[in-house]
């Protein structure tokens, strides 16, 4: 009877879990915690909203705001057209020196 035994021995079971906890740190770092960090963000800039400040919802209409509730904002466009939109509709303020000519 012929015994078989693995080359690497004993140490192949640490360097396997330690190469699986790198793929996993890296995986969080580039991947997990900047999402996370955005989405954060994102929260405390819809909850800080102002009346008059410009905003660009997520549809890419411009509009400044006119009204804040709960989670509504009452919009107005160019031509005083009012738009009612939830506040997770806004992705971003306006800011005029952000366009490119």
């Amino acid at each position: 009877m012929i015994l078989l035994m693995s080359p690497q021995g004993e140490g192949a079971g640490y360097s396997t879990f330690i190469m699986l906890a790198l793929i996993i740190l890296v995986f969080w770092m580039f991947f997990i915690r900047p999402q996370m960090k955005k989405s954060k963000d994102l929260k405390k800039f819809r909850e800080n909203l102002t009346k008059g400040q410009k905003i660009i919802t997520i549809g890419g209409i411009h509009g400044k705001i006119i009204e804040i509730k709960d989670t509504v904002a009452i919009i107005e466009t160019e031509g005083q057209t009012r738009l009612k939109i939830e506040k997770s509709a806004i992705a971003t303020e306006f800011n005029p020196d952000q366009i490119k000519t």
